[in-house]
Protein backbone atom coordinates (compact mmCIF):
# COMPACT_ATOMS: atom_id res chain seq x y z
CA UNK A 1 0.00 0.00 0.00
CA UNK A 2 1.12 3.53 -0.77
CA UNK A 3 -0.01 6.89 0.59
CA UNK A 4 0.14 10.20 -1.25
CA UNK A 5 3.05 12.34 -0.04
CA UNK A 6 2.98 15.09 -2.62
CA UNK A 7 3.81 17.93 -0.27
CA UNK A 8 7.13 19.66 -0.94
CA UNK A 9 8.10 18.96 2.68
CA UNK A 10 8.35 15.21 2.12
CA UNK A 11 10.23 15.58 -1.15
CA UNK A 12 12.73 17.83 0.62
CA UNK A 13 13.18 15.34 3.46
CA UNK A 14 13.65 12.56 0.91
CA UNK A 15 16.34 14.56 -0.92
CA UNK A 16 18.08 15.52 2.34
CA UNK A 17 18.16 11.89 3.50
CA UNK A 18 19.56 10.81 0.16
CA UNK A 19 22.35 13.40 0.36
CA UNK A 20 23.21 12.18 3.88
CA UNK A 21 23.10 8.59 2.62
CA UNK A 22 20.55 7.52 5.22
CA UNK A 23 17.00 6.19 5.06
CA UNK A 24 14.07 8.22 6.40
CA UNK A 25 10.45 7.37 7.10
CA UNK A 26 7.35 9.29 8.12
CA UNK A 27 5.86 7.31 10.99
CA UNK A 28 3.00 7.06 13.46
CA UNK A 29 -0.06 9.27 13.61
CA UNK A 30 0.52 11.10 10.34
CA UNK A 31 0.53 7.83 8.38
CA UNK A 32 -2.49 6.54 10.28
CA UNK A 33 -4.44 9.75 9.69
CA UNK A 34 -3.47 9.91 6.01
CA UNK A 35 -4.96 6.45 5.48
CA UNK A 36 -8.24 7.19 7.27
CA UNK A 37 -8.59 10.68 5.77
CA UNK A 38 -7.95 12.66 8.94
CA UNK A 39 -5.97 15.91 8.92
CA UNK A 40 -2.76 16.07 10.91
CA UNK A 41 -0.49 19.03 11.68
CA UNK A 42 2.22 16.91 13.30
CA UNK A 43 4.79 14.93 11.31
CA UNK A 44 7.19 12.45 12.92
CA UNK A 45 10.26 11.48 10.91
CA UNK A 46 12.47 8.51 11.81
CA UNK A 47 15.97 8.44 10.36
CA UNK A 48 18.08 5.31 10.33
CA UNK A 49 20.97 7.50 11.36
CA UNK A 50 21.08 10.94 13.00
CA UNK A 51 17.69 12.60 13.25
CA UNK A 52 19.32 15.85 14.38
CA UNK A 53 21.61 15.94 11.35
CA UNK A 54 18.66 15.26 9.03
CA UNK A 55 16.63 18.05 10.65
CA UNK A 56 19.43 20.55 10.13
CA UNK A 57 19.84 19.53 6.49
CA UNK A 58 16.09 19.86 5.84
CA UNK A 59 15.99 23.24 7.60
CA UNK A 60 18.86 24.46 5.44
CA UNK A 61 17.08 23.35 2.23
CA UNK A 62 13.83 25.04 3.31
CA UNK A 63 15.65 28.19 4.49
CA UNK A 64 14.41 27.71 8.05
CA UNK A 65 16.61 29.48 10.59
CA UNK A 66 15.40 27.89 13.81
CA UNK A 67 16.01 24.23 14.64
CA UNK A 68 15.09 23.13 18.16
CA UNK A 69 17.59 20.45 19.17
CA UNK A 70 17.19 18.16 22.18
CA UNK A 71 20.50 16.28 22.34
CA UNK A 72 19.57 14.30 25.45
CA UNK A 73 16.66 12.77 23.54
CA UNK A 74 18.34 12.65 20.15
CA UNK A 75 15.52 14.67 18.60
CA UNK A 76 15.11 17.93 16.70
CA UNK A 77 12.08 19.95 15.65
CA UNK A 78 11.32 22.48 12.94
CA UNK A 79 8.16 24.32 12.05
CA UNK A 80 7.02 24.80 8.46
CA UNK A 81 4.10 27.23 8.34
CA UNK A 82 1.63 25.63 10.81
CA UNK A 83 3.13 22.13 10.65
CA UNK A 84 5.40 20.76 13.39
CA UNK A 85 8.00 18.25 12.22
CA UNK A 86 9.99 16.15 14.67
CA UNK A 87 13.07 14.18 13.63
CA UNK A 88 14.54 11.31 15.61
CA UNK A 89 17.02 8.57 14.94
CA UNK A 90 15.63 5.02 14.89
CA UNK A 91 15.96 3.55 18.37
CA UNK A 92 15.06 0.73 20.66
CA UNK A 93 13.93 1.21 24.23
CA UNK A 94 13.91 -0.63 27.55
CA UNK A 95 12.31 0.40 30.82
CA UNK A 96 12.98 0.21 34.55
CA UNK A 97 10.17 -0.67 36.96
CA UNK A 98 9.79 2.70 38.70
CA UNK A 99 10.05 5.00 35.70
CA UNK A 100 8.35 5.53 32.37
CA UNK A 101 11.53 7.11 31.00
CA UNK A 102 13.15 4.57 28.67
CA UNK A 103 16.77 3.56 28.33
CA UNK A 104 17.43 4.39 24.67
CA UNK A 105 19.84 2.78 22.21
CA UNK A 106 20.32 3.21 18.49
CA UNK A 107 18.26 0.75 16.51
CA UNK A 108 16.68 -0.19 13.23
CA UNK A 109 13.33 0.86 11.78
CA UNK A 110 11.93 -2.46 13.04
CA UNK A 111 13.16 -1.63 16.57
CA UNK A 112 11.55 1.78 16.32
CA UNK A 113 8.22 0.38 15.19
CA UNK A 114 8.31 -2.20 17.98
CA UNK A 115 8.55 0.55 20.62
CA UNK A 116 5.36 2.23 19.36
CA UNK A 117 2.30 2.13 21.59
CA UNK A 118 -0.28 0.64 19.20
CA UNK A 119 -0.23 -1.22 15.89
CA UNK A 120 -2.09 1.61 14.15
CA UNK A 121 0.68 3.97 15.29
CA UNK A 122 3.49 1.61 14.25
CA UNK A 123 2.93 2.34 10.57
CA UNK A 124 5.76 3.84 8.55
CA UNK A 125 5.90 5.23 5.02
CA UNK A 126 9.19 5.23 3.14
CA UNK A 127 10.68 8.50 1.92
CA UNK A 128 13.29 6.79 -0.27
CA UNK A 129 13.00 7.61 -3.97
CA UNK A 130 12.62 3.96 -5.07
CA UNK A 131 9.60 3.18 -2.81
CA UNK A 132 8.39 6.68 -1.89
CA UNK A 133 5.10 6.50 0.08
CA UNK A 134 5.11 2.71 0.54
CA UNK A 135 3.62 1.75 3.91
CA UNK A 136 5.39 -0.74 6.16
CA UNK A 137 3.05 -2.37 8.70
CA UNK A 138 4.86 -5.21 10.53
CA UNK A 139 2.16 -5.85 13.17
CA UNK A 140 -0.95 -6.02 10.94
CA UNK A 141 -1.57 -2.35 11.69
CA UNK A 142 -3.35 -1.86 8.37
CA UNK A 143 -5.83 -4.62 9.23
CA UNK A 144 -6.39 -3.11 12.67
CA UNK A 145 -6.91 0.29 11.09
CA UNK A 146 -9.44 -1.13 8.65
CA UNK A 147 -11.22 -3.04 11.43
CA UNK A 148 -11.04 -0.03 13.79
CA UNK A 149 -9.11 -1.87 16.50
CA UNK A 150 -6.69 -0.55 19.14
CA UNK A 151 -4.02 -3.21 19.87
CA UNK A 152 -0.44 -3.16 21.16
CA UNK A 153 2.52 -4.45 19.07
CA UNK A 154 3.95 -6.31 22.08
CA UNK A 155 2.01 -8.20 24.76
CA UNK A 156 -0.23 -5.50 26.28
CA UNK A 157 0.91 -6.27 29.84
CA UNK A 158 4.48 -5.47 28.76
CA UNK A 159 3.49 -2.35 26.80
CA UNK A 160 1.46 -0.86 29.67
CA UNK A 161 3.88 -1.93 32.37
CA UNK A 162 6.70 -0.19 30.50
CA UNK A 163 4.80 3.05 29.95
CA UNK A 164 1.51 3.30 31.89
CA UNK A 165 0.48 6.50 30.09
CA UNK A 166 -0.27 4.28 27.10
CA UNK A 167 -3.33 2.96 28.95
CA UNK A 168 -4.99 6.37 28.83
CA UNK A 169 -3.72 6.88 25.28
CA UNK A 170 -5.47 3.65 24.22
CA UNK A 171 -8.73 4.99 25.62
CA UNK A 172 -8.08 8.41 24.12
CA UNK A 173 -7.62 6.97 20.62
CA UNK A 174 -10.72 4.81 21.03
CA UNK A 175 -12.71 7.87 22.09
CA UNK A 176 -11.32 10.17 19.38
CA UNK A 177 -11.48 7.74 16.48
CA UNK A 178 -14.52 5.66 17.47
CA UNK A 179 -12.36 2.49 17.56
CA UNK A 180 -12.70 -0.56 19.83
CA UNK A 181 -9.92 -1.67 22.15
CA UNK A 182 -9.00 -5.31 21.55
CA UNK A 183 -10.20 -7.48 24.48
CA UNK A 184 -6.80 -8.60 25.83
CA UNK A 185 -5.49 -5.07 25.52
CA UNK A 186 -8.50 -3.75 27.43
CA UNK A 187 -8.10 -6.37 30.19
CA UNK A 188 -4.45 -5.42 30.54
CA UNK A 189 -5.44 -1.83 31.31
CA UNK A 190 -7.40 -2.92 34.39
CA UNK A 191 -4.56 -5.23 35.48
CA UNK A 192 -1.99 -2.42 35.21
CA UNK A 193 -4.20 0.46 36.41
CA UNK A 194 -2.19 1.08 39.60
CA UNK A 195 0.92 1.68 37.47
CA UNK A 196 -0.63 4.98 36.39
CA UNK A 197 0.54 6.42 39.72
CA UNK A 198 4.10 6.77 38.39
CA UNK A 199 2.91 9.09 35.59
CA UNK A 200 2.86 12.85 36.17
CA UNK A 201 -0.57 14.39 36.50
CA UNK A 202 0.31 16.87 33.74
CA UNK A 203 0.74 14.05 31.20
CA UNK A 204 -2.45 12.36 32.39
CA UNK A 205 -4.53 15.53 32.09
CA UNK A 206 -3.13 16.28 28.64
CA UNK A 207 -4.62 12.96 27.49
CA UNK A 208 -7.79 13.43 29.55
CA UNK A 209 -8.44 16.81 27.95
CA UNK A 210 -8.22 15.14 24.53
CA UNK A 211 -10.84 12.64 25.69
CA UNK A 212 -13.06 15.51 26.86
CA UNK A 213 -12.65 17.11 23.42
CA UNK A 214 -13.49 13.91 21.53
CA UNK A 215 -16.79 13.72 19.61
CA UNK A 216 -18.57 11.78 22.40
CA UNK A 217 -16.57 12.21 25.63
CA UNK A 218 -18.64 9.71 27.60
CA UNK A 219 -17.11 6.85 25.58
CA UNK A 220 -13.62 7.49 26.93
CA UNK A 221 -14.68 8.58 30.43
CA UNK A 222 -16.75 5.43 30.92
CA UNK A 223 -13.73 3.31 29.89
CA UNK A 224 -11.53 5.21 32.35
CA UNK A 225 -14.01 4.48 35.14
CA UNK A 226 -14.53 0.84 34.18
CA UNK A 227 -10.80 0.08 34.07
CA UNK A 228 -10.09 1.81 37.40
CA UNK A 229 -7.93 4.57 35.92
CA UNK A 230 -10.36 7.41 36.69
CA UNK A 231 -10.40 6.65 40.42
CA UNK A 232 -6.62 7.05 40.54
CA UNK A 233 -6.45 10.63 39.29
CA UNK A 234 -10.03 11.96 39.58
CA UNK A 235 -11.82 10.25 42.51
CA UNK A 236 -14.35 13.08 42.95
CA UNK A 237 -15.89 12.24 39.57
CA UNK A 238 -16.15 8.54 40.43
CA UNK A 239 -17.98 9.44 43.65
CA UNK A 240 -20.93 10.57 41.52
CA UNK A 241 -21.48 6.96 40.46
CA UNK A 242 -24.17 4.77 41.98
CA UNK A 243 -27.81 4.83 43.10
CA UNK A 244 -29.03 4.56 46.68
CA UNK A 245 -32.42 3.07 47.55
CA UNK A 246 -34.10 3.82 50.88
CA UNK A 247 -37.70 2.78 51.44
CA UNK A 248 -38.13 2.31 47.72
CA UNK A 249 -37.02 5.87 46.93
CA UNK A 250 -34.01 6.25 44.64
CA UNK A 251 -32.05 9.10 43.15
CA UNK A 252 -30.59 9.02 39.64
CA UNK A 253 -27.04 7.93 38.91
CA UNK A 254 -25.33 11.30 38.86
CA UNK A 255 -22.27 9.91 37.05
CA UNK A 256 -24.38 8.69 34.13
CA UNK A 257 -26.33 11.98 34.16
CA UNK A 258 -23.09 14.00 34.13
CA UNK A 259 -21.74 12.11 31.13
CA UNK A 260 -25.01 12.66 29.28
CA UNK A 261 -24.77 16.40 29.97
CA UNK A 262 -21.16 16.46 28.73
CA UNK A 263 -22.18 14.64 25.55
CA UNK A 264 -25.07 17.03 24.98
CA UNK A 265 -22.94 20.14 25.50
CA UNK A 266 -20.35 18.63 23.14
CA UNK A 267 -22.95 18.62 20.36
CA UNK A 268 -23.15 22.40 20.76
CA UNK A 269 -19.59 23.48 21.52
CA UNK A 270 -15.94 22.43 21.15
CA UNK A 271 -14.88 24.72 24.00
CA UNK A 272 -12.80 22.69 26.46
CA UNK A 273 -13.75 24.77 29.49
CA UNK A 274 -17.48 24.69 28.77
CA UNK A 275 -17.15 20.91 28.59
CA UNK A 276 -15.26 20.96 31.91
CA UNK A 277 -18.12 23.01 33.38
CA UNK A 278 -20.54 20.31 32.27
CA UNK A 279 -18.29 17.64 33.76
CA UNK A 280 -18.19 19.42 37.13
CA UNK A 281 -21.69 20.89 37.26
CA UNK A 282 -22.96 18.29 39.77
CA UNK A 283 -19.63 17.51 41.45
CA UNK A 284 -21.00 18.80 44.77
CA UNK A 285 -23.88 16.30 44.90
CA UNK A 286 -22.19 13.48 46.87
CA UNK A 287 -21.48 15.79 49.83
CA UNK A 288 -24.85 17.56 49.51
CA UNK A 289 -26.96 14.39 49.35
CA UNK A 290 -29.68 14.05 52.00
CA UNK A 291 -32.61 11.71 52.48
CA UNK A 292 -35.93 12.83 53.94
CA UNK A 293 -38.75 10.35 54.51
CA UNK A 294 -41.33 12.73 53.12
CA UNK A 295 -39.50 14.39 50.24
CA UNK A 296 -37.02 11.65 49.34
CA UNK A 297 -33.53 12.49 48.11
CA UNK A 298 -32.34 16.09 47.90
CA UNK A 299 -29.09 17.78 46.88
CA UNK A 300 -29.76 21.28 48.22
CA UNK A 301 -26.89 23.69 47.71
CA UNK A 302 -24.87 21.30 45.57
CA UNK A 303 -24.15 24.08 43.09
CA UNK A 304 -22.55 26.22 45.84
CA UNK A 305 -20.60 23.24 47.20
CA UNK A 306 -19.52 22.30 43.69
CA UNK A 307 -18.29 25.80 42.86
CA UNK A 308 -16.14 25.71 46.02
CA UNK A 309 -14.71 22.31 45.02
CA UNK A 310 -13.62 23.48 41.57
CA UNK A 311 -10.45 25.25 42.74
CA UNK A 312 -9.17 22.23 44.69
CA UNK A 313 -9.87 19.98 41.69
CA UNK A 314 -8.05 22.37 39.35
CA UNK A 315 -5.07 22.46 41.74
CA UNK A 316 -4.91 18.67 42.08
CA UNK A 317 -5.15 18.16 38.31
CA UNK A 318 -2.71 20.99 37.49
CA UNK A 319 -5.34 22.82 35.48
CA UNK A 320 -4.88 26.59 34.98
CA UNK A 321 -5.59 28.71 38.06
CA UNK A 322 -6.60 31.77 36.05
CA UNK A 323 -9.68 33.02 34.23
CA UNK A 324 -10.44 29.43 33.14
CA UNK A 325 -10.89 28.46 36.79
CA UNK A 326 -13.13 31.47 37.43
CA UNK A 327 -15.17 30.67 34.33
CA UNK A 328 -15.82 27.08 35.42
CA UNK A 329 -16.58 28.18 38.99
CA UNK A 330 -19.06 30.73 37.66
CA UNK A 331 -20.94 28.23 35.51
CA UNK A 332 -20.99 25.49 38.14
CA UNK A 333 -22.27 27.94 40.76
CA UNK A 334 -25.00 29.35 38.51
CA UNK A 335 -26.07 26.26 36.53
CA UNK A 336 -29.42 25.92 38.32
CA UNK A 337 -30.43 29.55 37.95
CA UNK A 338 -31.80 29.44 34.38
CA UNK A 339 -33.81 26.33 35.30
CA UNK A 340 -35.22 28.19 38.31
CA UNK A 341 -36.38 30.97 35.97
CA UNK A 342 -38.21 28.38 33.88
CA UNK A 343 -40.17 27.28 36.93
CA UNK A 344 -41.39 30.73 37.93
CA UNK A 345 -42.67 33.97 36.47
CA UNK A 346 -39.66 35.50 34.80
CA UNK A 347 -39.29 38.86 36.57
CA UNK A 348 -37.03 41.64 35.38
CA UNK A 349 -35.30 41.56 38.77
CA UNK A 350 -34.40 37.86 38.51
CA UNK A 351 -33.12 38.34 34.97
CA UNK A 352 -31.05 41.38 35.95
CA UNK A 353 -29.37 39.37 38.73
CA UNK A 354 -28.60 36.49 36.40
CA UNK A 355 -27.13 38.84 33.79
CA UNK A 356 -25.04 40.58 36.44
CA UNK A 357 -23.66 37.39 37.98
CA UNK A 358 -23.05 35.52 34.70
CA UNK A 359 -21.70 38.52 32.78
CA UNK A 360 -20.08 37.49 29.49
CA UNK A 361 -20.71 33.83 30.36
CA UNK A 362 -24.49 34.11 30.06
CA UNK A 363 -24.78 32.35 26.68
CA UNK A 364 -22.54 29.49 27.80
CA UNK A 365 -24.57 29.22 31.01
CA UNK A 366 -27.78 28.93 29.01
CA UNK A 367 -26.21 26.18 26.85
CA UNK A 368 -25.16 24.32 30.00
CA UNK A 369 -28.62 24.65 31.54
CA UNK A 370 -30.25 23.30 28.37
CA UNK A 371 -27.80 20.38 28.25
CA UNK A 372 -28.65 19.64 31.89
CA UNK A 373 -32.18 18.60 30.87
CA UNK A 374 -31.81 14.81 30.59
CA UNK A 375 -35.31 13.59 31.42
CA UNK A 376 -36.53 10.48 29.56
CA UNK A 377 -39.91 12.20 29.31
CA UNK A 378 -39.69 13.82 25.88
CA UNK A 379 -42.73 16.07 26.50
CA UNK A 380 -41.08 17.40 29.66
CA UNK A 381 -37.82 18.06 27.79
CA UNK A 382 -39.62 19.94 25.02
CA UNK A 383 -41.53 22.01 27.59
CA UNK A 384 -38.29 22.98 29.33
CA UNK A 385 -36.63 23.93 26.05
CA UNK A 386 -39.66 26.00 25.06
CA UNK A 387 -39.52 27.82 28.39
CA UNK A 388 -35.81 28.44 27.92
CA UNK A 389 -36.67 30.33 24.74
CA UNK A 390 -38.82 32.63 26.87
CA UNK A 391 -35.93 33.14 29.28
CA UNK A 392 -33.53 33.91 26.41
CA UNK A 393 -35.93 36.49 25.00
CA UNK A 394 -36.28 38.09 28.43
CA UNK A 395 -32.49 38.21 28.78
CA UNK A 396 -32.22 40.10 25.49
CA UNK A 397 -34.98 42.57 26.44
CA UNK A 398 -33.61 43.35 29.90
CA UNK A 399 -30.01 43.64 28.67
CA UNK A 400 -31.06 46.03 25.90
CA UNK A 401 -33.01 48.15 28.36
CA UNK A 402 -30.83 48.14 31.48
CA UNK A 403 -27.30 47.28 30.26
CA UNK A 404 -26.74 45.12 33.34
CA UNK A 405 -24.17 42.63 32.00
CA UNK A 406 -20.80 43.34 33.69
CA UNK A 407 -22.42 46.31 35.40
CA UNK A 408 -20.30 48.69 37.45
CA UNK A 409 -22.52 51.02 39.57
CA UNK A 410 -21.94 54.67 38.55
CA UNK A 411 -20.76 55.58 42.07
CA UNK A 412 -17.61 53.78 43.22
CA UNK A 413 -16.45 52.77 46.68
CA UNK A 414 -13.73 55.42 46.60
CA UNK A 415 -16.30 58.10 45.83
CA UNK A 416 -18.51 56.91 48.68
CA UNK A 417 -15.55 57.23 51.07
CA UNK A 418 -14.84 60.75 49.81
CA UNK A 419 -18.46 61.90 50.04
CA UNK A 420 -18.90 60.66 53.62
CA UNK A 421 -15.28 61.05 54.80
CA UNK A 422 -14.95 57.32 55.48
CA UNK A 423 -11.97 54.99 55.51
CA UNK A 424 -12.29 51.48 54.03
CA UNK A 425 -14.78 49.71 56.27
CA UNK A 426 -17.88 47.53 56.34
CA UNK A 427 -20.20 50.56 55.99
CA UNK A 428 -18.71 51.35 52.55
CA UNK A 429 -19.25 47.77 51.44
CA UNK A 430 -22.82 47.80 52.74
CA UNK A 431 -23.64 51.02 50.87
CA UNK A 432 -22.15 49.61 47.62
CA UNK A 433 -24.17 46.41 47.96
CA UNK A 434 -27.41 48.28 48.65
CA UNK A 435 -26.86 50.40 45.52
CA UNK A 436 -26.16 47.28 43.46
CA UNK A 437 -29.25 45.48 44.82
CA UNK A 438 -31.44 48.52 44.21
CA UNK A 439 -30.32 48.69 40.58
CA UNK A 440 -30.83 44.95 40.06
CA UNK A 441 -34.25 45.07 41.73
CA UNK A 442 -35.30 47.99 39.55
CA UNK A 443 -35.71 50.39 42.48
CA UNK A 444 -33.31 52.90 40.96
CA UNK A 445 -32.10 53.53 37.42
CA UNK A 446 -28.49 52.65 36.61
CA UNK A 447 -27.63 56.33 36.18
CA UNK A 448 -25.31 58.51 38.24
CA UNK A 449 -27.84 61.16 39.26
CA UNK A 450 -30.48 58.65 40.38
CA UNK A 451 -27.88 56.55 42.23
CA UNK A 452 -26.50 59.58 44.12
CA UNK A 453 -29.98 60.55 45.30
CA UNK A 454 -30.56 56.97 46.45
CA UNK A 455 -27.13 56.87 48.15
CA UNK A 456 -27.85 60.02 50.22
CA UNK A 457 -31.21 58.56 51.27
CA UNK A 458 -29.90 55.19 52.49
CA UNK A 459 -26.89 56.87 54.15
CA UNK A 460 -29.20 59.26 56.03
CA UNK A 461 -31.27 56.28 57.22
CA UNK A 462 -28.04 54.90 58.72
CA UNK A 463 -27.19 58.24 60.37
CA UNK A 464 -24.34 59.00 57.97
CA UNK A 465 -24.07 62.57 56.74
CA UNK A 466 -22.10 63.71 53.68
CA UNK A 467 -19.32 66.23 54.03
CA UNK A 468 -19.81 67.50 50.48
CA UNK A 469 -23.02 67.91 48.50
Amino acid sequence: MKIQLDDNIFKTISLAASQLNIKAYVVGGFVRDAIIGRNSKDIDIVAVGSGIELAREVANMLNIKKVAVYKNFGTAQIKVHDIDIEFVGARKESYQRNSRKPIVENGSLADDQLRRDFTINALAASLSKKDFGTVLAPFNGLDDLQNRIIRTPLEPIITFNDDPLRMIRAIRFASQLGFDIESETYKAISVNAERLKIVSIERIIDEFNKIILSPKPSVGIEMLEETGLLAIFFPQLVQLKGVENIEGKMHKDNFAHTLQVVDQISLQSNDLWLRWSALLHDIGKPTSKHYNKETGWTFHGHEVTGAKMVEEIFRNLRLPLNEKLKYVQNLVGLHLRPIALVHEVVTDSAVRRLLFEAGENIEDLMQLAEADITSKNEKKVQLYLKNFKTVRQKLKEVEAKDKIRNMQPPVSGKEIMKIFNLTPCKIVGDLKNEIKDAILDGLVANERGAVLIYLFKIAKDKGIEPIIL
